[in-house]
């Protein structure tokens, strides 16, 4: 089986990636600093779930710490890798801009560095639907441009897919961008609009709901995100023979490089979302309407037959079974 990098073990989607490669039998270094960007303990009970394995080695480290990235791949020559690992958050980057400065671009240049000079197989990373910005044609698809992001997080990811391209152009270097869109689930993130909406129906609290709702997410179940995951990395770009310079396809490229989008492609609107919370919870919310903020964008819609054309991706989860197996997850944790 080959050996996977995933960085950003710890965090909610590299945890589920990481014990899904393992069940399957292949070889996983985690990678994650175990920051307190949110509870760290989450993490930590995280990575107890993941529990002790031969096919496993975790390393505490930081991306943006070069040492200690060409350290793991001079000791452990991982064939394949998974960038999860960023300073996630759209409002946040607003905040501490340069906390996205050192993960989200020093840190994935570490990255590109040493699957450059270690001959990776193929490198997938994470990207985001914020990279569409201010874009207003929906649904998303990655054959238009995306060159007008709205925070800083989304500039940096957008500026990864560029980064990443140009080391498959100069060194050949596989390479896949995913587009996540609102990944929700349990062991999910406490900062994301599931976790703070269910934490304060349940002990009472208003929700901040802003733009008072009138707001739309394609929200994405993480069991279909990992699926995605697992399909796409089994399958390295090639170079695209036909690719037009005349058109410059987004998408696609004369270099092994591709961009997808990986979402549900149902956008459900902010306000039938928490009703679907309420009806799970058997609680009503308490909501403080409040105006748009600033680096949100009104609607996110994927359109993702690229990745069903080349992988065969489906979204299985409908948005009530989600939100319901995220709350028995939360009920379960903290014993509500």
């Amino acid at each position: 089986m080959p050996k996977t990098l995933v960085t950003g073990a710890a965090g909610f989607i590299g945890f589920h990636l990481t014990r899904r490669l393992l069940t399957e039998g292949h070889q996983v270094v985690g990678l994650d600093n175990l920051n307190d960007y949110y509870d760290p303990k989450l993490k930590f009970d995280r990575l107890a779930q993941i529990g002790p394995s031969q096919n496993f080695t975790f390393v505490k480290g930081d991306l943006a710490d070069r040492s200690v990235i060409n350290q793991i791949f001079d000791e452990h020559h991982p064939t394949r890798v998974v960038n999860l690992a960023a300073q996630a958050g759209v409002r946040y980057s607003i905040e501490n801009p340069h906390a996205y400065i050192e993960s989200n671009l020093v840190g994935f240049m570490n990255i590109l560095e040493g699957c450059r000079h270690h001959r990776v197989e193929h490198l997938v990373y994470a990207s985001s639907s914020s990279v569409y910005g201010a874009t207003g044609q929906a649904p998303f698809s990655e054959h238009r441009p995306a060159d007008h992001p709205v925070s800083l997080y989304a500039a940096t990811k957008r500026a990864n897919e560029l980064i990443a391209h140009s080391y498959a152009h100069l060194y050949g270097l596989p390479s896949t961008g995913l587009r996540f869109f609102t990944v929700y689930g349990p062991w999910g993130r406490p900062d994301m609009a599931l976790f703070l909406f269910t934490d304060a129906i349940v002990k009472d609290r208003p929700i901040n709901v802003f733009n008072h709702g009138k707001m739309q997410r394609d929200f994405t179940y993480i069991d279909d995100i990992v699926e995605g995951i697992v399909r796409v990395l089994a399958r390295p770009p090639r170079a695209d023979s036909n690719w037009d310079r005349e058109i410059a396809d987004a998408a696609t490229s004369y270099a092994p490089h591709r961009v997808y989008n990986i979402g549900n492609s149902q956008p459900v609107e902010l306000l039938d979302f928490i009703s679907a919370l309420e009806k799970a919870l058997g609680q009503s919310a308490k909501k403080e309407l409040l105006p748009f903020q600033q680096g949100d964008v009104l609607a996110t819609h994927a359109d993702v037959s690229d990745l069903e054309r080349d992988v065969d991706f489906r979204p299985q989860t409908s948005i009530e079974d989600g939100i319901g197996e995220f709350v028995k997850w939360y009920r379960n944790y903290y014993g509500v």
